[in-house]
């Protein structure tokens, strides 16, 4: 593994003020599994006895010690001598740290029933004071009583231990001399983040944050909405009568579902019952709260269009298929408002135009794209009775964030609060958000269920701005800043090994790449069966649907933009809201963009791939022109074999296949796949290509640096198109070999293949083989510079370049 780090930073490019290290994936040895060491409590003693306890529930994670309070209610309380009534609240203080309830009017009863959690790490006190209050309008809180607890004897409490039941408490005096008038009920105990206390508690490191802006810091699991393909197939329409009784109309179909409208094609015949035939499809999810609205217009002219006739009809009542079995068309009879007559100027008289036949089915069998399919998560249909079993579990432990960037301005210095987001198919999850700090430990583990080994998991690091006024962290119109995302591909890591890294958080921006912090990760993904491991990698990678009635190209690009937008709309409306900046980043909504950087990128992977075969032409050009003699005579005594013995062919070609597996099996990555700055030409980008990249679209750039970018864009499409031209000739030399665009050429080659056909015939195919073979790899001394007649003749072949204008 060390051998392998080094190759890594050895390979790793430097950029000017950064270490050669900064960008890679680092080891990291965290002590994962949960510990109770000295009984788990904050002198030693607890429930817990002996040596270390282990559970699996949260092994991905480093265990963190938890004190909770559980204020449950009151019952009691003494009115105050000034307003003959109380407005109780609860001040739970340990050390320096204090938390509060909300208060009641006029309650001498309350019920709060919420949970306060200190981490022992930050603990320095060893008594923790429950204060009862009475809250008053003006001037000083009036103080009603106190519980003292020592946390030498509080107990400890390890899931899945059933919860600890609260018990009523009498108040005591300011001085600790004497009981008071009333009670309150609490629950005292240690334990760590897997209790189930823990997500909704009030945590001591974010105590700086009050009203809203506490939802906005707890963790939750989110689940994107329920995704359908919703298909329109137009028929036709009949009875159709345009405004102008004096001319035929000009008729087309729109249909819309919210902010998604599509239109047929105009009919291409005027007539009163046009014919379409033309499918329409939308993306829509449960619950289903728009209606699919049809109008029928009427073209009168370019900038002019006449509702003829319109329909609203809501989703639930269309059927939903499984497959591609076609549903019951039905006919719908299309209403109009227009203006009375007969009786006088009553407007708005609502009248049945004509009807329309539709075919409208809700489609199960789909897969509904809300993500870039190069990063795709999820493939199972949207119906769930077609799901298959899983084939394995994914386990997910976010450790924490190291070295991270000041992301804005608090009390006039730098401050970040970092929160990660994880993404694999359906389920959402968000950590907690730890405040003002530039190295967060989370420590929460997560768990997936893995319906196909060849799919990613995304994270991403957040800086939360939404924390209310009293944060400083901005206004709640701020947008949580990006600092990195993490990308892992499931089909790369070992079944049943626990991988522990630190991420490098990579970002670019405007003025170039940046080094945002890492993240780090505890992962394992385990197979259940290996016999279906094994069915899955032969099946398609999507539901069959999309191979029997397939979407155009265009097609699926619009609805996985749509789909991007209703997912962002569903779970930004979750308390608390998963923000849309925070769901596009995730989802990659904006990976279909122009950008010279990643243009580039993908012309050097080609490259890649096309060096390969370079290099193996290379060699055997060597062995050709004897560069290496021992070489040349081993391929020639391989050569005789195989033509002597054809049926060796094949099994030989597998054979060496097989070598070259096992022996690259010592080379195998070690390592999960990472944000690879070389192969993403993030670190020699030109800045004004990065400028253009992180343009808006439409631009909004001056016309003079539009007008050089479209330059600069015209010259690389020019080579594109250059080399576009190159393959197209050599395509239609090899259609006039036998086209008699050129009939001297053609003769010669159809006077070629009937002799070639005599003498293949007439010799025994070991022997062609054999004196092709020895011409082909002659010694160079029987060689000529000159090109060889094949080659002449075939450059001589005519195109239809001379056709072009």
């Amino acid at each position: 593994m060390e051998k392998r780090m080094q190759s890594l930073n050895a390979q790793a490019p430097l950029l000017p003020g950064d270490h050669q290290e900064d960008y890679n994936l680092k080891d990291t040895s965290p002590q994962l599994g949960e510990r109770w060491p000295n009984g788990g409590a904050f002198g030693g003693r607890g429930w817990i006895n002996g040596g270390d306890r282990f559970t699996s529930t949260y092994d991905l994670v480093e265990q963190m010690f938890y004190l909770y309070v559980k204020v449950v209610k009151a019952k009691e309380l003494p009115p105050s001598s000034v307003t003959g009534s109380c407005d109780p609240y609860v001040e739970v203080k340990l050390g320096n740290y204090k938390g509060r309830t909300k208060h009641f009017d006029r309650k001498s009863n309350p019920e709060w029933n919420q949970v306060f959690a200190f981490s022992k790490d930050r603990v320095q006190s060893s008594l923790l004071e429950v204060f009862v209050k009475d809250k008053e309008m003006a001037g000083r809180d009036d103080y009603v009583g106190r519980v003292v607890f020592d946390l030498n004897e509080v107990p400890t409490r390890v899931p899945p231990d059933s919860p600890l039941a609260p018990q009523w408490y009498r108040l005591e005096d300011r001085r600790g001399e004497g009981k008071v008038r009333g009670e309150v009920m609490l629950a005292v105990w240690m334990g760590t983040q897997a209790d189930e206390a823990f997500p909704e508690a009030w945590h001591s490191d974010a105590a700086s944050v009050h009203g809203e802006g506490v939802f906005n810091i707890r963790s939750k699991v989110y689940v994107s909405p329920k995704l359908w393909y919703l298909r329109v197939n137009v028929i036709e329409a009949q009875d159709v009568v345009a405004n102008d009784r004096s001319r035929l109309p000009d008729v087309f179909v729109k249909a819309q579902i919210g902010n998604q409208v599509l239109r047929t094609k105009i009919c291409p015949t005027r007539t009163p019952n046009p014919l379409w035939n033309e499918d329409l499809v939308f993306v829509t999810a449960e619950p289903f709260e728009e209606q699919l609205l049809i109008t029928v217009e009427d073209r009168v002219h370019p900038s002019k269009e006449d509702v003829l006739g319109k329909i609203s009809l809501p989703l639930n009542e269309f059927e939903k298929r499984l497959d591609h079995r076609p549903v019951n068309s039905r006919w719908f009879n299309l209403e109009k408002y227009g203006f009375g007559v007969m009786e006088g100027d009553r407007r708005k008289e609502l009248k049945f135009s004509s009807r329309i036949h539709l075919r409208v089915c809700l489609e199960g069998g789909y897969h509904v794209l809300d993500e870039s399919t190069m990063y795709i998560s999820d493939q199972k249909p949207t119906a769930k009775q077609l799901w298959k079993q899983p084939v394995g579990i994914l386990e997910v432990g976010i450790l924490g964030a190291q070295g991270l960037l000041p992301m804005k301005m608090k009390d006039g210095r730098g401050s970040t609060d970092a929160y990660c987001v994880a993404k694999y198919g359906q389920k959402w999850v968000r950590t907690r958000t730890i405040m003002e700090t530039f190295n967060p430990r989370w420590n929460e583990q997560y768990t997936w269920e893995v319906y196909d080994p060849c799919t990613v998991i995304t994270l991403g690091v957040f800086d939360n701005s939404h924390l209310g006024g009293n944060s400083g962290g901005g206004s709640n119109a701020g947008r949580d800043a990006r600092i990195g995302k993490v990308r892992i591909r499931l089909s790369t890591l070992e079944a049943h090994r626990t991988y522990t890294h630190s991420y490098p958080l990579l970002v670019l921006h405007p003025h170039g790449l940046k080094k945002m912090g890492e993240l780090q990760l505890a992962i394992r993904f385990t197979t259940l069966s290996l016999a279906n491991m094994i069915y899955v990698y032969g099946q398609p990678l999507l539901p069959k649907m999309h191979y029997l009635h397939p979407f155009t190209v265009n097609q699926v690009d619009n609805l996985r933009y749509q789909a991007m937008n209703i997912v962002a709309r569903r779970l930004g409306r979750a308390e608390p809201p998963l923000r849309k900046e925070v769901v596009e980043y995730m989802l990659d909504v904006d990976s279909h963009m122009w950008s010279m950087r990643r243009s580039k990128a993908n012309f050097f992977r080609i490259m890649s791939l096309v060096s390969g075969m370079v290099a193996i032409g290379q060699w055997f050009g060597n062995v050709c022109y004897w560069k290496n003699p021992i070489t040349s005579v081993l391929v020639h005594i391989l050569f005789l074999i195989l033509v002597w013995y054809p049926e060796l062919i094949l099994p030989t070609l597998c054979f060496y296949m097989f070598l070259v597996g096992l022996w690259n099996y010592r080379y195998r990555p070690r390592y999960p796949p990472h944000m690879d700055t070389k192969l993403s030409w993030a670190e020699s980008v030109n800045p004004d290509e990065l400028d253009e990249e992180f343009d808006t679209f439409p631009t909004c750039k001056p016309h003079d640096v539009v007008r050089m970018r479209y330059d600069r864009l015209r010259s690389v499409a020019g080579r594109i198109q250059t080399v576009v031209g190159d393959i197209a000739t050599q395509g239609e030399r090899f259609e006039s070999l036998l086209g008699w665009r050129d009939p001297r050429a053609t003769s010669l080659f159809i006077v070629f293949c009937v002799c070639a056909a005599v003498v293949l015939y007439a010799t025994p195919f070991r022997v062609v083989a054999l004196v092709g073979g020895l011409y082909y790899l002659r010694h160079p001394r029987f060689r000529s510079k000159l090109p060889s007649v094949p080659s002449s003749f075939f450059k001589r072949l005519p195109a239809r370049t001379d056709s072009l204008l």
